[in-house]
C-alpha cells in the first residue's frame, strides 16, 4: 500500500511541554514537532524559532505570559524553513535575526520551500491564511553577532553547515546552555534533504565542544545534563552517517536511487524506524546524500511538484 504523503496522515495533536533549561532560558516543544526558545533578559524577550504560522506562535506566546510579562524584542531564527519562520509576525518583535546565509536562502528558495512544506505537513500550518508572506530578516550577520539583553548576553553564531547552509546556534554563557534548530535532534529523524553531510559531524563536534548544561534542540526533548547532551549529539552524529554512507557507497559504484534507497533503509529502519518523522524525512534525505556523492554541493530545490515524484519513486 502506497504510505500517505509525507506527513498528510499526521493529523494528531502533539502535547506542548515547557520546560526550563537554565535561569530564564525555557524549551517549548511538543512530541517531535518543531521546537521554539525563550530567552528572558533583563527587560526584554528573544523568541528563538517562530513557528510555522502566526496561530502557532500563539502558542508560544502563550507559554512566554506564564513566566514574564516582558516585552518581545528579538525573534532569532536559526535557518530558513518555512516551519521555523513564517510565523515571525505574530511577535512584534522590533528586530528578526538570521545568517548572511539564510536570508540569502530565503530569497534564492524561499517560496518553493513555503509550497513544498505546506503540502508534506499541513497540520503544522494551522492559521497558513494569517501568514502575511515570506519572513525577511531585518539584522543578519556572517560568522557571530551578540545581542545584550540588559546585562545578558546572547551570542549567535555560525558553526558550520549542518541542516542548511546557513545554520545558526543561540549561546547564552551565563547559563552555558545552546538553542541549536535542527543540528542536534532528540529521538527526532533528522531533516537532510537540504544538509551538508561531509559538514555536519564536524559542526556537531564544535558544539560538543562547549561541554553545554543544556540543549534545546530542533525537535524533541530538552536536553538537561551533560549525559543527555553529549547522548543527543552523538545520536545525531550517528543518524547522518548512517543515512549518509549506504546511499553514497551505492551512488560511487553507478547504482540507482532506488539502491541507495534500498541500502539505507536496511541501516536506518533498526535504529531509527520509531524516531518521529522518520518515514516523512527519509526519502528526502536519501536523495539528498546521493546527490552529496556525486559531489553536488548546493541541495537543489525542493518544489512541491518535484517532492511528490521523488515520493513516488521511493515511498509509493
Amino acid at each position: 500500500m502506497t504510505k500517505a504523503f509525507a506527513s498528510q496522515g499526521d493529523l494528531t495533536e502533539k502535547k506542548i511541554t515547557f520546560d526550563e533549561v537554565g535561569r530564564d532560558l525555557w524549551a517549548f516543544t511538543a512530541e517531535g514537532d518543531p521546537n521554539s526558545g525563550v530567552i528572558i533578559g533583563d527587560d526584554s524577550v528573544m523568541i528563538v524559532e517562530a513557528q510555522a504560522t502566526p496561530r502557532l506562535a500563539a502558542k508560544v506566546i502563550e507559554k512566554v505570559r506564564e513566566v514574564t510579562d516582558k516585552p518581545i524584542s528579538h525573534v532569532v531564527l536559526t535557518h530558513y524553513h518555512a516551519v521555523r519562520v513564517l510565523g515571525a509576525s505574530a511577535y512584534g518583535a522590533s528586530q528578526i535575526v538570521m545568517s548572511e546565509a539564510a536570508r540569502a536562502m530565503v530569497a534564492e528558495r524561499g517560496q518553493e520551500d513555503w509550497d513544498s512544506e505546506f503540502q508534506r505537513f499541513p497540520r503544522l500550518f494551522e492559521g497558513h491564511e494569517s501568514i502575511p508572506g515570506l519572513t525577511w530578516p531585518t539584522t543578519t550577520f556572517n560568522d557571530r553577532m551578540t545581542v545584550y539583553l540588559g546585562r545578558r548576553r546572547v551570542d549567535i553564531m555560525r558553526l558550520g553547515r549542518a541542516h542548511t547552509a546557513g545554520d545558526a546556534v543561540i549561546y547564552v554563557p551565563d547559563a552555558n546552555v545552546m538553542f541549536t534548530g535542527d543540528i542536534v535532534e532528540d529521538h527526532s529523524a533528522c531533516y537532510c534533504g537540504d544538509g551538508h553531510f561531509h559538514d555536519w559531524p564536524g559542526t556537531l563536534d564544535r558544539i560538543r565542544a562547549f561541554d553545554l548544561d543544556a540543549i534545546a534542540p530542533g525537535r524533541g526533548g530538552a536536553l538537561i545534563g551533560s549525559d543527555r547532551v553529549n547522548g543527543a549529539i552523538e545520536a545525531t552524529r550517528d543518524f547522518v552517517r548512517s543515512t549518509y554512507r549506504p546511499a553514497a557507497r551505492v551512488a560511487l559504484r553507478g547504482g540507482t536511487l532506488r539502491e541507495a534507497w534500498e541500502a539505507v533503509r536496511a541501516e536506518c529502519d533498526p535504529k531509527f524506524g520509531d524516531y518521529a518523522i522518520y518515514e516523512h524525512c527519509l526519502p528526502f534525505n536519501v536523495a539528498r546524500a546521493y546527490d552529496e556523492a556525486l559531489d553536488i554541493d548546493t541541495p537543489r530545490i525542493w518544489t512541491a511538484e518535484r517532492d511528490l515524484a521523488m515520493w513516488a519513486a521511493l515511498q509509493g
